[in-house]
C-alpha cells in the first residue's frame, strides 16, 4: 500500500517514513504543501498524512483540493495546535484524523491501520484465497501447512495481489500502489517480484495463482 506524508520537518519526515516503509508500506515525501496537493490529487493513494503548518500551502488548503477533486483517500492531519476550533476546522475540511504534536510512532500507525480498515474496503488482518493466507497483523504467510518467506516488498506484492484477488491489475496500477514514486517505471522490477512470488508459492503445487493477463498485466485467481 501506498503513503504520501507532507511534512516540512526533515527529521519528522524521515521518522515518519522509516516507520511505515518498516511495516511494508511504500512512502513518498513531499516537503511543502504545494508539492503534496500536486502529489495527493495526481496519484492514487491509500491514505496521506499531513502537517498542518506547511510552506506554500497550509493542510487545511491541501485538505480542501483533495476533496475538490473528488479523492476519498483517507487523510490524517499532524498539527502542534491542538484547539477544538483548530480540529473541527480541518475535519470540516475533509480529515478524516487529527494527531497532535508531539506523538507517538505507535499511536500514529494504530490510526494509520484503523483508516485503512474502514469502509469501502473493509478488511480484516486475514486475506486469504484457496489454500494461499496472509496474515497482516503477523506478517505471516501461508501455501496450504507450509509457512513462505516473502520479503517486505514481496509481502505488500501479494497483499495488493489478494485485496484484489480476480481483478486484472496493470503494471501502471501495481507500481502505484506498491512502490513509490522514485521506483524506474522501465525497469524490470515488478516482473522480478511476480517470478519471485511465484517461485515461493506457485511451486510444486496443484493450483496455480498468480496468472499473466498477456498485454494487460496480472492477476490473482484460482482460475484463469
Amino acid at each position: 500500500m501506498r503513503i504520501l506524508i507532507v511534512e516540512d520537518e526533515k527529521q519528522i519526515a524521515q521518522f515518519l517514513r522509516a516507520g511505515l516503509e518498516a511495516e511494508s508500506f511504500a512512502v513518498d515525501v513531499a516537503t511543502d504543501g504545494e508539492r503534496g496537493s500536486f502529489l495527493a490529487r495526481t496519484n492514487d493513494y491509500d491514505l496521506i498524512i499531513l502537517d498542518n503548518i506547511l510552506p506554500k500551502k497550509t493542510g487545511l488548503q491541501v485538505c480542501q483540493e483533495v476533496r475538490k477533486e473528488g479523492k476519498s483517500v483517507p487523510i490524517i492531519v499532524l498539527s502542534v495546535k491542538s484547539e477544538v476550533s483548530t480540529k473541527v476546522e480541518l475535519l470540516n475540511s475533509g480529515a478524516d484524523d487529527y494527531l497532535s504534536k508531539p506523538f507517538s510512532l505507535e499511536e500514529l500507525m494504530a490510526r494509520v491501520r484503523a483508516l485503512l480498515r474502514r469502509p469501502p474496503k473493509v478488511e480484516g488482518d486475514i486475506l486469504q484465497i484457496a489454500d494461499l493466507v496472509l496474515d497482516n497483523k503477523k506478517q505471516v504467510v501461508k501455501r496450504g501447512a507450509k509457512e513462505v518467506y516473502l520479503t517486505r516488498k514481496e509481502f505488500a506484492l501479494l497483499e495488493y495481489l489478494l485485496k484484489n484477488a480476480g481483478a486484472v491489475l496493470s503494471r501502471g496500477m501495481i507500481m502505484e500502489h506498491v512502490w513509490n514514486m522514485s521506483a524506474d517505471p522501465f525497469s524490470n522490477t515488478i516482473e522480478s517480484h511476480i517470478l519471485s512470488l511465484r517461485r515461493k508459492i506457485d511451486t510444486n503445487v496443484k493450483k496455480r495463482l498468480i496468472h499473466t493477463i498477456p498485454g494487460r498485466g496480472y492477476k490473482l485467481s484460482e482460475q484463469l
